[in-house]
């Protein structure tokens, strides 16, 4: 006979079985705000919890890609101790050089040169350029790529390539790209172009790696002579209805284009257990010093977060932070408040469009305590400022793929070139000084004068934005 009370009291034993050995477990290897959420999450719903968990618990891949990866290491390190030295040597012993070939694995590279392209149809022409240009190979790693306008004239210029003889090799993640996997892999197979989509995600594969784990690098590089990265998808730049993107590329030529391509050559191989030598760079076409810092799960630690916290602690006049997707942990919110009480000025500028209301909520939470701190915001307006990167002294800056967000710091594979190099900074603040000036500074009188609705979902939001 069924006995709905007995079902009732298993249920209600197993849900506090569920509390107490999540209480032991949650905590391991996890940043204290996004334990708190987790708690909480076990706390009121803890079986719900419990599914959850099991789907986007931990930041980690599965023991076979953790091997995989670790058997790069010699390969990685083998081109590290080739970039190493020359002109760029003295700089790679400073601190944060140091803490940067710690966490990613490559050292400062001098000789470089550096073009940062802020206009989206212009850095979409320079690359389809340097395609047609290629001779020997092509390499090209995004999260998004679509079979509209601008996807189509990438396609085909490497089909192009191909037909010359290149060797084209495309990694798309799969999730980022999903509403055009299947048309744009078609396309590009019928350009005869080898591309692969990376970290498919399937429902039997869930029970051992979170489906959210992705690749969120933006890499293109020809011959081992040239490379793009920074933010910019290859997508038209009004894909989204109703909103228009900004970006920010780096075109670069020089050694680091071997340390990006040894990047690439790393995922290549997690997918197709192929390993790409990079090719020599030939020559020593500027004078910029440059850094290539990988990011990621394949870490196992959060190294743009890292990064990101040395660099404020260490500013001394200014900070400046470009991010569309701003949710700052602990560490990075002692770094900005400290730097502000010791006199520096720190600015983050950020969008007023928003494209995922989610994070957005999120976002806006950390407003006030930012603001009553001292540090200024800059909403950027009329168009999504989807660039990412940092300037700090005008001495110093990112330019890559990474947020200021969890996501980035602890799940998406990221790319980030750091600038070391004074020309390549005065060029980038003077592209921060135009997103000021098409933005709004936000007061805290403002702010507060918002409706009580939106801070009611802002505070639901920010309970959760460990977890996004």
């Amino acid at each position: 006979m069924f006995d709905i009370s007995s079902l009732t009291l298993a249920y209600l034993l197993a849900e506090w079985v569920v509390r107490l050995v999540m209480i032991l477990v949650i905590p391991q290897r996890r940043a204290p705000e996004a334990a708190r959420s987790w708690l909480l999450l076990f706390l009121f719903v803890p079986i719900p919890a419990l599914i959850v968990y099991r789907m986007i618990g931990r930041a980690r891949f599965p023991a076979w890609r953790r091997r995989r990866f670790a058997s790069t290491g010699d390969a990685r390190s083998a081109v590290a101790e080739r970039l190493a030295g020359g002109a760029a040597a003295p700089l790679d012993a400073k601190p944060l050089a140091r803490l940067a070939r710690t966490l990613g694995g490559f050292p400062v590279t001098g000789g470089n040169r550096i073009e940062l392209t802020a206009d989206y149809e212009d850095a979409v022409r320079l690359m389809v350029r340097d395609i047609d240009a290629a001779t020997s190979r092509v390499h090209l790693l995004t999260y998004i790529f679509a079979d509209d306008r601008t996807g189509r004239a990438i396609a085909e210029a490497l089909g192009r390539a191909r037909r010359r003889g290149v060797e084209v090799r495309v990694l798309v993640d799969a999730l980022g790209s999903h509403q055009w996997a299947a048309r744009t892999m078609d396309l590009l197979a019928s350009l005869d172009v080898d591309a692969r989509l990376v970290l498919p995600v399937r429902l039997a594969s869930l029970r051992r790696t979170r489906g959210d784990l992705r690749n969120h690098r933006k890499l293109c590089l020809i011959d081992g002579r040239a490379g793009f990265v920074g933010s910019q998808n290859i997508v038209d730049r009004d894909f989204k209805p109703g909103i228009v993107n900004d970006e920010l590329v780096a075109r670069v030529e020089g050694p680091v284009v071997m340390a990006l391509d040894t990047v690439f050559a790393c995922d290549w191989y997690l997918e197709t257990e192929v390993w790409l030598a990079p090719l020599d760079v030939a020559g020593r076409p500027g004078e910029a010093n440059l850094q290539a810092m990988p990011s990621g799960p394949d870490f196992d630690v959060p190294g743009y977060e890292r990064l990101l916290v040395e660099m404020v602690h260490g500013a001394r006049r200014r900070v400046r932070i470009v991010s569309p997707y701003l949710i700052p942990d602990e560490s990075l919110l002692v770094a900005m408040k400290n730097a502000v009480a010791r006199g520096v000025e720190v600015d983050l500028i950020v969008s007023a469009l928003a494209d995922q209301r989610l994070v957005s909520l999120a976002q806006h939470s950390y407003y006030d305590e930012l603001l009553s701190a001292g540090i200024g915001i800059h909403q950027y307006r009329e168009r999504l400022l989807h660039a990412k990167n940092v300037l700090v002294d005008d001495r110093v800056g990112i330019v890559g793929s990474s947020n200021a967000d969890v996501r980035s710091f602890m799940l998406n594979a990221e790319i980030s070139l750091i600038l070391h190099d004074e020309a390549a900074c005065r060029s980038l603040g003077r592209i921060h000084d135009l997103y000021i000036g098409r933005s709004d500074p936000l007061t805290l009188q403002d702010w507060r004068g918002r409706s009580r609705i939106s801070r009611v979902l802002e505070n639901g939001a920010r309970m959760v934005s460990p977890l996004l």
